[in-house]
């Protein structure tokens, strides 16, 4: 945990960063939220500002909402939402910043995913709902979609 109630998960890929970047940023449905559960894009307006609409969709018929906006952009880099601002610049319940980014590193890509919070209760929270276990989850499926994926 850093100064920003920061929660991380990185991970090797053995594959090139622009590779990963592709998948990282336009394939969500694939690898976003741990199997079975599986995300539907609402909508992707990919520029700070723009909306960022996600539905996780559960085993047994369970919908979970994703809603908010894109802080950075950053092609081939990084991008970071959050959910409290949402529709034309309304504040929301905030939960997190959700930063996910990827670099080289020696032949392949490291990925990292980053969820800052407001609060040091808010991060605990988070950290108790399964965090760890579901963004590694998520992280390993995106490995998996880069390493085997021709």
């Amino acid at each position: 945990m850093s100064e920003h109630n920061e929660l991380t998960v990185t991970t090797y890929i053995d594959a090139p960063t622009e590779k990963v970047w592709k998948v990282m940023a336009y394939r969500q449905t694939e690898w976003f939220c741990p199997a079975p559960w599986k995300a539907e894009v609402v909508e992707q307006d990919r520029r700070p500002g723009g909306r960022d609409a996600m539905m996780f969709h559960g085993p047994d018929g369970e919908e979970m909402p994703q809603e908010g906006i894109f802080l950075a952009w950053d092609e081939g880099r990084r991008f970071a939402s959050t959910d409290a601002i949402v529709g034309d610049l309304e504040p929301a319940g905030p939960f997190m910043i959700g930063i996910w980014q990827v670099e080289p590193e020696g032949d392949g890509t490291r990925y990292t995913g980053i969820a800052r919070h407001w609060s040091d209760e808010e991060r605990k929270k988070h950290e108790a709902m399964g965090f760890l276990q579901g963004w590694q989850a998520a992280a390993a499926q995106l490995k998996a979609i880069c390493e085997n994926d021709s």
